[in-house]
């Protein structure tokens, strides 16, 4: 029998499925967690406090996989996890329909103004004209991070007619390297972020980047705070050398109430809601988990699987 210590909010979704081989024991507190954490051979230890997931990480001793929902692993002590051989499968993907949906949604906003017409029908006031003239047909959007939510995004702006450029490690058509977009920004009307947060991708969007992009230039960040200098970002947005920021994360989260982003009318802050806006997140990761079940039992490559070099 493999030992497998998961959150006992999964269970309904979970134990139906669960092959005979697999011996389950499930937790309701991180105390429970501690405790169990040592027997575990696969782990799902996902919590809101990303001290305690280190603290049961720590404890887990016998571990050989570890799984998560969340996308992003920078939290997570990867150097641990790589001495100790252990496999780690992250949420990639999971949250990618929502997200890409919040994009566009986002970018409709900003185009429209919605904020304001929102704003009119608070005041009771009848607006006479549209407050916002844009249109994404015919626009070039360039999508930084070409993953499962880069490849979403993409597929939402197609009937939208926006042309697309993506920047991903494989060349392609319409396709830049790294390397090479940060000189072409000046030809995109949007420029959406979405790449893993890594010591390489942060503060890859600075004062040098945002001086390149074209004055009525929307910047999208749906990938994480850091992956952005603020500082620079809020000045470029303050000074109106681009046209507007559409921030679902920022650096720090919260953002301070007296941070000046919250201010901006060019500036749109939906504190990381996008892949909350579903009831199908913890359903999806159900299921990936009871494939790589056997995948594990058969020694197969798990479905995303993490890099642990790399960090994504």
């Amino acid at each position: 029998m493999t030992v497998a210590v998961l959150n006992a909010r999964l269970k309904p979704l979970v134990q139906p499925n669960l092959p005979g081989w697999v011996e389950t024991r499930w937790y309701a507190s991180k105390e429970e967690a501690f405790a169990l954490a040592p027997y575990a051979e696969i782990g799902w230890f996902d919590m809101h406090s990303k001290a305690d997931m280190n603290q049961t990480m720590q404890q887990a001793v016998r571990l050989k996989w570890l799984n998560s929902v969340y996308a992003g692993v920078e939290a997570f002590p990867l150097k641990l996890l790589t001495e100790r051989g252990v496999v780690l499968t992250n949420g990639t993907g999971i949250n990618a329909i929502p997200i890409a949906e919040y994009v566009v949604m986002l970018m409709l906003a900003h185009a429209k103004d919605y904020r304001a017409v929102v704003r009119a029908q608070d005041r009771h006031e009848w607006l006479r004209d549209s407050p916002g003239k844009r249109e994404l047909f015919g626009s070039r959007a360039l999508i930084v991070g070409y993953g499962a939510i880069g490849q979403e995004v993409e597929r939402r702006l197609a009937p939208f007619a926006v042309e697309v450029t993506k920047v991903r490690r494989q060349p392609g058509p319409d396709t830049l390297c790294p390397g090479e977009w940060q000189s072409r920004l000046g030809e995109f009307d949007w420029i959406i972020i979405s790449v893993p947060a890594t010591a390489e991708t942060e503060g890859m969007v600075g004062a040098p980047e945002l001086a390149l992009m074209k004055s009525d230039a929307v910047i999208v960040n749906i990938a994480r705070g850091s992956v952005i200098d603020h500082s620079a970002l809020t000045a470029a947005l303050a000074a109106g050398t681009i046209g507007g920021a559409l921030l679902d994360v920022t650096t720090p989260e919260p953002l301070p109430q007296e941070h000046p982003l919250w201010a901006l009318d060019n500036t749109q802050i939906t504190m990381h809601l996008s892949g909350r806006a579903q009831e199908r997140m913890f359903e999806r990761a159900a299921a990936r988990f009871l494939d790589n079940l056997d995948r594990f039992r058969r020694r197969e490559p798990l479905v995303s699987q993490v890099d642990l070099v790399r960090g994504y």
